[in-house]
């Protein structure tokens, strides 16, 4: 934070006034179910985006991130939001004032913001929803709004659907928004309802696992596997009365799979359910304080995500398919869309060191640069400082 206040001094010529935060999300479990009306079960960790912020008296906000320092600061016209690629990562925050206007709230108090994220950028741990969150607390303290988060969290996915046109879930933002610390969030993302289940890891940790190979959402096949589950729910549709594959157990996908035309559908389809029941299972095993049975429902979830969904890649096998033969390793999967980014895995406490150095040593091998380990530590979700 001192160093973040002492960049705003820099550019600004006057001390912030308040500072924020917002994490990163990894997803224990229950991958690509979001945007199909399933369960997911995200936890809040404590790499995030940190902000310091002051009042200036125009109607501009002036954005810098210490991320991208050759950016330098971009200005915006709190009048004129609308998406321009020249204005680059700060099209986050532009999106969540023009959505918070566009929802009838007064946005028009300039600010001065200087931020910083030490989420891996492109890691799949969620940098995009953090920032969006980040202004959306942002905007509601400096600008006097009464929000409700929930509301907050809408426009957040908002932003990635309309405004950079992802089709994603909101599983991201959620998370982000209503995360809080030593929980993991058992959502339904039809209905919005969910669970605080406490992650009790006792003499276990999570580690992240970064492949350190970027993952482009809005150009990746993340939206072709939304169309492909489309396509497979509507010809399911064409018998059963169902809104999304996440109401489907796996008995009555498999009693009427043959309903679907090709198997690249059915593939997809059938990740999307059995993941589902997945999760459920395994928010279950957490609660009873079954790890090993929590372990196993991680591997079987990047098969699935593996060989039905085709998401992962060499460098998220090679990660987790190395951290199945490790000592006191209990589960491993890819967490976040795929396509590059992190995966995770429980590792006992006494060989954490042993697991990152083995993992690390063959990663490097076989993909030719090194990876980044973490610890994930379970916090609180976006707040003011």
């Amino acid at each position: 934070m001192e160093h973040l206040k002492q960049a705003f001094l820099t550019h600004f010529n006057y001390e912030p006034t308040d500072s924020f935060f917002s994490p990163g999300r990894i997803n224990l479990i229950g991958e690509h179910t979001d945007y199909n009306g399933g369960h997911v079960f995200p936890a809040t960790i404590t790499l995030g985006t940190y902000a310091v912020v002051g009042k200036n008296e125009t109607q501009n906000l002036r954005l810098s991130s210490l991320n991208f320092p050759e950016v330098g600061v971009i200005t915006v016209d709190l009048n004129d939001l609308e998406f321009r690629k020249e204005d680059n990562w700060a099209n986050y925050v532009k999106g969540m004032a023009k959505y918070l206007k566009e929802a009838g709230h007064t946005i028009e108090t300039g600010l001065d913001i200087v931020l910083e994220g030490n989420i891996p950028n492109g890691s799949g741990l969620s940098s995009s929803a953090s920032l969006e969150i980040l202004a959306g607390i942002i905007f509601e303290k400096m600008d006097g709004l009464t929000l409700e988060r929930l509301d907050l969290v809408k426009l957040g996915k908002k932003v990635e659907n309309d405004y950079f046109g992802l089709n994603s879930g909101i599983m991201d933002q959620f998370a982000i928004g209503m995360g809080e610390k030593n929980n993991a969030l058992l959502l339904d993302t039809n209905t919005l309802i969910y669970e605080k289940i406490p992650v009790e890891l006792g003499d276990h940790v999570i580690v992240i696992m970064n492949t350190k190979k970027r993952r482009e959402l809005v150009d990746s096949k993340y939206n072709e596997r939304l169309a492909e589950c489309q396509q497979a729910l509507k010809e399911l549709q064409t018998e059963l009365a169902i809104q999304s594959l996440g109401e489907l157990d796996d008995a009555t996908f498999e009693a009427h799979k043959n309903l679907i035309s090709n198997d690249t559908l059915v593939r997809r389809a059938r990740h999307a359910v059995k993941e589902n029941q997945r999760t459920l299972i395994a928010a279950e095993h957490l609660k009873a304080g079954n790890l090993e049975a929590f372990g196993k429902l991680m591997n079987d979830s990047h098969v699935s995500l593996r060989d039905d969904y085709e998401v992962s890649g060499v460098e998220l096998d090679t990660l987790v398919e190395t951290a199945w033969e490790q000592p006191g390793v209990l589960g491993a999967r890819m967490t976040g869309a795929g396509f590059g980014g992190c995966a995770i895995a429980i590792v006992a406490n006494d060989q954490i060191d042993a697991f990152i150095k083995n993992v690390g040593e063959k990663y490097e091998a076989i993909i030719g640069y090194p990876g980044e380990f973490y610890i994930a530590e379970i916090g609180d979700g976006a707040r003011a400082l």
